[in-house]
């Protein structure tokens, strides 16, 4: 299969983020995990419905059950997980907005309303050739909601530089944690990085009405009640919770 072509978005903040396709063989692998584990959530429910209804309303049931884990499964997980289902983790890949955002839950339902067309034949073959077809890899289910599956990003050094931490962050709770990681998109994540490296060559006013200016969006954005803690200190915490 030929390489998808990676697509470079400019942030109105000038920052440069680069989004690269994920392979269609990780995808596959992917899939296949979290089909195991459809399907083993769905065993038990049967063994359930067998167990306490009685026949044609075990019946219902089952293909109830079937239908909502299918379909529920793939757009809990894309939502509340940062676009990552468990097989998806398990090989480094997820699905975000075809501007770098988190997905919406339109979007993840409609891509996977679609996943029935892509399916077909059989084993997903006409979702493989419009992943073969389209240059940035998508399947009729990114391409009816505007999604992009790419791989996960390894921050580079000079990131990890920026994300570094001070010698206590008190923005290091599981709560704040996993608030910010949900919450503060790729796009955001790259511009706070890159304000942390740039933030030294900037003259000594600009930079701290800047970082005011960002730490107080942030501040309301995730709740940060911390009087004490200046903006800048909350843009540098905030980083390294990111990135760290």
């Amino acid at each position: 299969m030929r390489a998808a072509r990676s697509r470079v978005i400019l942030t109105p903040e000038h920052v440069e983020i680069r989004l690269e396709p994920a392979a269609l063989g990780r995808r596959f692998i992917a899939l296949v995990a979290d089909l195991v584990l459809v399907l083993a959530a769905t065993s038990l429910v049967v063994r359930f419905a067998e167990a306490l209804l009685p026949g044609a309303l075990g019946t219902i049931v089952r293909a109830l059950a079937l239908l909502a884990l299918s379909w529920g499964y793939h757009v809990y997980f894309e939502v509340r997980h940062q676009g990552q289902s468990p097989g998806k983790r398990m090989v480094g890949i997820r699905v975000v907005d075809g501007r770098g955002l988190p997905l919406s839950v339109e979007q993840s339902f409609v891509r996977n309303v679609v996943r029935v067309l892509d399916a077909l034949p059989l084993g997903y073959a006409l979702g493989a050739v419009a992943c073969f077809l389209d240059p940035l890899g998508r399947r009729l289910g990114d391409l009816a909601a505007g999604t992009l599956v790419v791989r996960e990003s390894t921050p580079p050094a000079s990131d990890r530089r920026a994300g570094r931490a001070r010698a206590f962050n008190s923005l290091r709770t599981p709560r704040l944690i996993r608030m910010a990681r949900h919450r503060v998109s790729l796009e955001e994540r790259e511009f706070l990085a890159e304000l942390c490296l740039r933030a030294d060559g900037l003259d000594e006013r600009a930079r701290l009405g800047l970082m005011e200016e960002v730490g107080g969006h942030y501040r309301a954005r995730l709740g940060i009640d911390d009087p004490h803690l200046s903006g800048e200190s909350l843009v540098r915490d905030l980083t390294a919770v990111l990135f760290c």
